[in-house]
C-alpha cells in the first residue's frame, strides 16, 4: 500500500516515522530515497526516522562507513529528527544492564521497540504533556535520572563527556511526580527554553518505572 493512500486515510497527519539501517545498501540507499520522495511530496510534515549506525566493533562488511557517510547526508537534508541506535551499544546494554550472556538480535529488536514505545509514549497515552511530533522537535528520581545519564544506557556509542546536550527531554513513565523531578536539578546545565520533563503512568511491560532520554547531543 503507498504512503499516499496511508496518509488519506489518516484524519490529522502530523509526520512519518521510519525505522531503517545506514550500514546496509537498502536501509541506506532505498531507506533515505523514500525519506526524499516522502519530503518532496509532504514538505510540510514532521519526518522522523529511527537509524541503526555502523559500529566498528559490530560489523559485518566493509562498505559499512561508506553506506552511512551517504545516508547521514540525506538525513541532515530530509530528517527533522533522527534518532541514533548501533548495535555496539545495544549489545553492551543487554551485557552489562540488562545482564543477558549471549543476547539475540531479537534481544536488540525488543530493546530497541522499547525505545520506540517510550519516545511516542506522549503521543499515544494522556499525561501531564499530550505532545506531539512538533513538539519533540522543539526540545530535541535519583536513581533512575542517575541511569539516564550513564554511557551504558544510550542506544548510541558515544562519550556524552566529549560533547555538550543542545537540548534534551526525558519522558518518566512512573507514579513519579514533577516536584521530585525538578528537585533533583538534573538539567541545570541546560537552557530552560532547550528543556523538558513530563510524567505518565504507563511503564512498560515488566518494569514498575522508566524513562526515556532523547537528547541531542554534539558528541555523536
Amino acid at each position: 500500500m503507498s504512503s499516499a493512500r496511508e496518509a488519506e486515510g489518516t484524519d490529522c497527519l502530523q509526520g512519518f516515522q521510519i525505522t531503517h539501517s545506514l550500514g546496509g545498501g537498502t536501509g541506506s540507499g532505498m531507506g533515505t530515497l523514500l525519506i526524499s520522495k516522502i519530503r518532496e511530496e509532504y514538505p510540510d510534515r514532521m519526518m522522523c526516522t529511527y537509524s541503526v549506525v555502523p559500529s566498528p566493533k559490530v560489523s559485518d562488511t566493509v562498505v559499512e562507513p561508506y553506506n552511512a557517510t551517504l545516508s547521514v547526508h540525506q538525513l541532515v537534508e530530509n530528517s527533522d529528527e533522527t534518532f541514533c541506535v548501533d548495535n555496539e551499544a545495544l549489545y553492551d546494554i543487554c551485557f552489562r544492564t540488562l545482564k543477558l550472556s549471549t543476547p539475540t538480535y531479537g534481544d536488540l529488536n525488543n530493546l530497541v521497540s522499547v525505545v520506540m514505545s517510550g519516545i511516542t509514549t506522549c503521543l499515544r497515552f494522556p499525561g501531564q504533556l499530550n505532545s506531539d511530533l512538533p513538539q519533540y522537535r522543539a526540545v530535541s528520581v535519583p536513581e533512575l535520572t542517575a541511569q539516564m545519564f550513564d554511557v551504558k544506557n544510550m542506544t548510541a556509542a558515544s562519550d556524552p563527556r566529549h560533547g555538550c546536550y543542545l537540548t534534551v527531554a526525558a519522558v518518566f513513565c512512573s507514579k513519579v511526580r514533577m516536584k521530585e523531578v525538578k528537585e533533583q536539578g538534573i538539567f541545570r546545565q541546560v537552557d530552560p527554553q532547550q528543556r523538558a520533563h513530563r510524567t505518565l503512568r504507563h511503564s512498560p511491560p515488566g518494569v514498575k518505572m522508566a524513562v526515556t532520554f532523547i537528547g541531542n547531543l554534539t558528541a555523536i
